[in-house]
């Protein structure tokens, strides 16, 4: 066993782990924080994207002995006072989602996307940055509709995520 601590979402987290535990693991076993998904263990669908220390990471491929020490942001932790955060209110609003599975991890790449390339973004922006999150019901037109109109809810109200 080996001893992480770390903040998730804001708060203090010390736990001993497996070295072999994966950060998704974590975050939903020992945490319960079950917004963050599992849906193909490899990398390849972006369900589990939280961010590790303001950057989005795919926790199925992330130990959580490498999140030692850091500042681990999940679906969880971008609502400030039961206000839904502009991404959030956005994919409700552009009905970016229809079974949900894949929208935590695509709200964590979208708000990671916005951070990294500012509040405006095409559509051809949109679709590249996002390749790495798959939505199985195939509703990426309203996904990247509810990012384009999410970046622009963060530019007229930046939210202070938790934790970052």
């Amino acid at each position: 066993m080996t001893t992480v601590s770390l903040t998730v979402n804001g708060q203090s987290v010390t736990a001993d782990v497996d070295p072999r535990t994966l950060l998704v693991q974590f975050l939903r076993e020992n945490l319960r924080l079950t917004g963050t998904h599992v849906g193909c263990d490899t990398s390849q669908c972006g369900a589990c994207v939280v961010h590790l220390n303001g950057q989005a990471v795919k926790a199925c491929t992330t130990l959580a002995v490498q999140a030692n020490a850091s500042v681990v942001t999940t679906i969880e932790g971008i609502s400030q006072g039961g206000e839904l955060h502009p991404m959030q209110a956005a994919f409700r609003e552009h009905h970016g989602l229809q079974c949900g599975y894949c929208t935590p991890g695509m709200i964590m790449s979208a708000i990671d996307i916005v951070n990294r390339k500012g509040n405006t973004l095409d559509e051809r922006t949109i679709r590249a940055e996002l390749e790495g999150n798959l939505c199985r019901c195939t509703g990426y037109h309203n996904i990247v509709k509810a990012v384009a109109a999410g970046a622009q809810g963060m530019a007229q109200a930046p939210v202070q995520q938790a934790a970052e």
